[in-house]
């Protein structure tokens, strides 16, 4: 039984195309690449430009873990757009490790060095390998081929999401009030599909 029915904005959702969804959520980055171009990210618009599109991932990445617990517990279906959210997830930490590669780094044996060395480098590489069998699996007919062993896989998703989260909380010198945060919110999400509290909320 939902905590808080939110179901009649249903019909309205259902009328949302998933393109739509797909165009809004990337137009962020073209006009985050304006502003370090333009001086619009400060005075070291590459390290500013790395941090928006990682918060741009994890944002969506944690976006894509309230499907579930919205349906479960308001009673709004978000399922059309789950596959948008985790692709453009996608989107923006590509774009995040692309701006390190080309434009921080740019040196091959440094990029190693420093994948090799820096541990919250190695959390936020892990979690990006995480997502390439993801990525590719984010389609109709790899879903009517794989079977039940899709959602196995896609489960995926709950690491990635926590290694993202990981990856912000060491990046940032001592406990931070704001990657703590999202490693709470991360954290709750993933305890919300905990197979005996969902027990405890159906004989409640």
């Amino acid at each position: 039984m939902a905590l808080l029915d939110l179901s009649a904005l249903n019909p309205h959702l259902r009328r949302v195309p998933a393109w739509l969804v797909y165009g809004v959520l990337a137009l962020p980055a073209p006009w985050l690449l304006y502003l370090g171009v333009t001086g619009g990210l400060g005075v070291e618009p590459i390290k500013a430009l790395e941090h928006e599109l990682g918060i741009w991932a994890l944002w969506l990445l944690i976006a894509g873990l309230t499907v579930t617990p919205l349906r479960r517990h308001a009673g709004v279906n978000l399922l059309k757009f789950r596959r948008a959210l985790g692709l453009m997830a996608f989107y923006y930490v590509a774009l995040h490790l692309a701006t390190w590669l080309l434009l921080d780094v740019q040196i091959l044996s440094q990029i190693w060095a420093d994948i090799v060395k820096r541990p919250y480098i190695t959390v936020g590489m892990a979690g990006f390998l995480l997502m390439l069998p993801l990525v590719a699996t984010s389609n109709s007919r790899a879903i009517r081929a794989l079977g039940p062993r899709w959602r196995a896989l896609h489960r995926l998703t709950y690491g990635v999401a926590l290694l993202g989260a990981l990856h912000f909380v060491m990046l940032r010198k001592g406990l931070q009030v704001e990657p703590l945060l999202y490693m709470c919110a991360v954290a709750g999400l993933l305890l919300l599909r905990l197979p005996g509290r969902r027990r405890v909320q159906r004989f409640a």
